[in-house]
């Protein structure tokens, strides 16, 4: 996917749905919340801190509550894209103009902020259980001492994230694919999902 520098560009990429993004941008932007670009897409946030995100795809564009688990959704618009992965993250999806309901999620809007003010947050949990490592990985750490050295550096919950991205692939050839992508990130000291924290 083509990186994109600006809101504009980002609505530009996605014509298919650009009067429907542009009323919800408008939206956002009729807030207190800052535009920013990230992870390649439109996220407005508060103090630093994310707390909507907006988006298209081939068939449907919505808004990322970042800790939309704490909204009443009293609509029963949200949606979970992950189950069991997810932990905060709520979607609402739409199809057409048609399904936005501007009032309505102008509300969901206003309670985002207001949790957000509130400093309500979801934590992630710290692992302390430590998983036994793939084959892969082990072989990979054992035959390179500097990657050895950076993985044991590395939180428990980082290495467990490692160990879990490796065996989740059905192919060995994908766990192979998997664990070329992860040295460089290992050697830098970094978690799996460290771009996707904090940003």
């Amino acid at each position: 996917m083509k990186k994109v520098t600006s809101v504009e560009e980002y609505i530009e990429n996605n014509s298919h749905y650009k009067t429907e993004l542009e009323t919800l941008r408008a939206l956002l932007l009729s807030t207190q919340l800052m535009e920013h670009i990230k992870w390649n897409a439109p996220v407005y946030s508060l103090n630093n801190k994310n707390v909507v995100g907006l988006g298209a795809f081939k068939n449907h564009f919505c808004l990322w509550f970042f800790n939309g688990v704490f909204l009443k959704d009293k609509a029963n618009i949200l949606y979970n894209a992950q189950e069991e992965k997810t932990k905060a993250l709520r979607q609402v999806r739409f199809n057409s103009a048609d399904d936005v309901n501007l009032a309505l999620i102008k509300s969901y809007i206003d309670e985002a902020i207001k949790n957000q003010e509130l400093g309500k947050e979801l934590k992630p949990k710290r692992t302390t259980t430590k998983k036994a490592q793939p084959k892969e990985l082990k072989d990979a750490l054992s035959n390179n001492e500097e990657l050895q050295k950076a993985f044991e550096k590395l939180s428990q919950s980082k290495q467990n994230e490692y160990c879990d991205h490796i065996v989740s692939a059905k192919r060995e050839a994908t766990k192979q694919s998997r664990l070329e992508k992860i040295i460089p990130q290992i050697l830098n000291g970094e978690g799996l999902h460290d771009k996707y924290k904090n940003c």
